[in-house]
């Protein structure tokens, strides 16, 4: 397992194994991404979009339209209200 110290400007230095394994060098950048659970999970934005191929799951088997999507988030806002 890799530490690092977060120094009083609040910096972190990210070990060279880590460093390696994401593929990251000098001037790249990171984003902390807050899991469900309140974990955080550290990811590369310096990869290309193709990357991110699968990472949410399977595609819709059919498009889906933006009035689909709204009417979706509408209905799971009421369920989350109720």
């Amino acid at each position: 397992m890799s530490t690092a110290t977060i120094t009083s400007k609040g910096q972190i230095t990210i070990p060279i194994a880590v460093r390696k394994a994401l593929g990251l060098s000098a001037g790249d950048r990171v984003e902390f991404v807050e899991l469900p659970d309140g974990n955080y999970e550290l990811v590369p934005t310096t990869r290309s979009v193709t990357a991110l191929k699968g990472f949410f799951g399977a595609p819709p088997a059919r498009p889906v339209s933006v009035e689909e999507m709204n009417r979706a988030i509408a209905e799971s806002a009421a369920e989350a209200n109720r």
